[in-house]
Parts: structure tokens; sequence; C-alpha cells
């Protein structure tokens, strides 16, 4: 008689590789680290098209210097960012550390934000086309999609001037728009994310920018059907928080580091 194969017994979960976001010993190590993170969001950006002409930052707070924060330098192309060309730049958008230009007339939302926002740790504004496409309509995401459920009331329109940004009026005026959300359309503008990690405000630029191309998409074939309140209102809370975002950005940050590996640099 045959003896019957054993069923295989299963590896307990506890032995399992899940990616958590790291804790660092040192503030040396956790600037390293959202450095690193800074450059590769940059790359991607880069890579997706959210760059027009010098336009369009990611900011990331320093953990030492809490009132500075980590920037890409002016007129380098995003596909071109390494670790070594950040710049640190102050509130008042000078630069601290590093030897180029930066953006002023766009810092100065960055800073704003930054100022407004003690648990902000990083903020994303591009030039993407659907979300300046959905920018120009001055509509909000709606919750036709599940993965736009996380913004579902948690996001805004800014409807201030269409001009560059060149005061801190107007940049304080953005931050108020933001308010506790985590992200804004700025109308005729684009998308402005924030996230407690790099990731997730990339993460949650990157999902925005592909939320406003299906808006813009299926508004276009004919009447999108809406996600009821309390459905929007559970699947927010499943996948709106910066955690889940960190979690979703991983397989980007482990393709464009594989990908261009000199970014570290």
């Amino acid at each position: 008689m045959t003896d019957q194969p054993q069923t295989p017994t299963p590896i307990p979960t506890d032995q399992l590789r899940f990616t958590m976001p790291p804790q660092h010993a040192s503030p040396h190590d956790e600037r390293r680290y959202r450095k690193e993170r800074l450059a590769a969001a940059l790359r991607l950006f880069g890579r997706f098209g959210y760059e027009e002409g010098v336009a369009g930052h990611i900011t990331v707070r320093d953990p030492e210097f809490t009132d500075c924060y980590w920037v890409n330098p002016f007129g380098v192309p995003f596909g071109h960012i390494t670790v070594s060309d950040l710049l640190l730049v102050n509130q008042a958008g000078q630069v601290v550390e590093g030897r180029a230009h930066v953006n002023q007339a766009a810092f100065v939302v960055h800073s704003s934000v930054h100022q407004a926002r003690p648990d902000v740790v990083a903020v994303a504004h591009s030039r993407s086309v659907h979300g300046r496409a959905l920018a120009a309509l001055g509509e909000p995401l709606e919750p036709i999609t599940q993965e736009v459920c996380a913004f579902f009331e948690d996001h805004a329109v800014y409807g201030g001037t269409t001009g560059v940004v060149v005061d801190e009026e107007e940049g304080r005026a953005i931050a108020a728009a933001l308010g506790g959300y985590k992200a804004l359309i700025l109308r005729n503008r684009g998308l402005l994310t924030v996230g407690d990690s790099v990731d997730a405000a990339a993460w949650w630029f990157i999902t925005m920018e592909r939320a406003a191309q299906v808006q813009l998409t299926a508004k276009a074939s004919g009447k999108p059907v809406p996600i009821d309140y309390g459905d929007a209102t559970r699947t927010r809370e499943q996948l709106g928080n910066d955690l889940v975002a960190w979690i979703n950005y991983q397989p980007l940050y482990l393709q464009i580091t594989r990908d261009d590996p000199d970014l570290l640099s």
C-alpha cells in the first residue's frame, strides 16, 4: 500500500517577513534614511512625468533641525537627482547645506505647510497632467473607486490666485485650506499631498494623480456610479492612513532603487 503524502505544515505567521517603517537610533541615521527616500521619490516622479521645466518639489523635514527641510535643487531633472544633490533649506527658503539654488516661489508653499502642520514630515507638489486637468475644473475627487475613497472627506479644493506663489500670505492661505487633510487640489495648478513620511506623501500624490485620471476618464465616458457614504467612509478608515500608504509605496521604492542604484550616492 502506497503511503499517502503528508500535508505540508504551514509556517507560523510570526516567521513570515512583513516590512514596516524602520526605527532609527540617531538623528544621523534618520536623516540619511529620509534623504534616500526623498531622492527615490523624485526619481519616481520623473519617471511618471510629474515634471514641467523647473517646477515641482518634494520636501522632507530634517529629524534634528525640525524647522529646516531637505528639497531638490533648482533646475536639476528629477531623473538625475541623487542623495548628495539634496539641499537643506530653512523656513525662510535660505540654503543652509548645499551649493545650489532652490525654487523660492514653490518653496513658500512647502514652508507654510510644514510650519502649519508639525505632524507633517513630507510635502509633495508637482505638475502631473491629470491632476492639473482636474484642478482646471475646480472639482474635488468623487468616491467612484475603492482607491479614491482614501481621500473621501480628507482633501479640499483651494480656489485662490492662479499665479505663481511668491509671498508668505498666499502660502499661509494654502496651508489653511489644507487644514488637517492629507491632500489639496490647487485650482488651475495641480495637486499637493502630505504625509508622516516621504513614502506616504509620495504615495498619496501618485494615487491621487491616478484617481484624477480615472475620474476624468469615467466622466468623459458616461455617468459614474458613486460609492455610498457609509462604504466610502469605512474604506477611507481602512485605506486612508499613512501607514497603509507607506506599505503600498514599498514596491515602487524597491523598483526605483534597483533600476537606479546611483540615486543613493
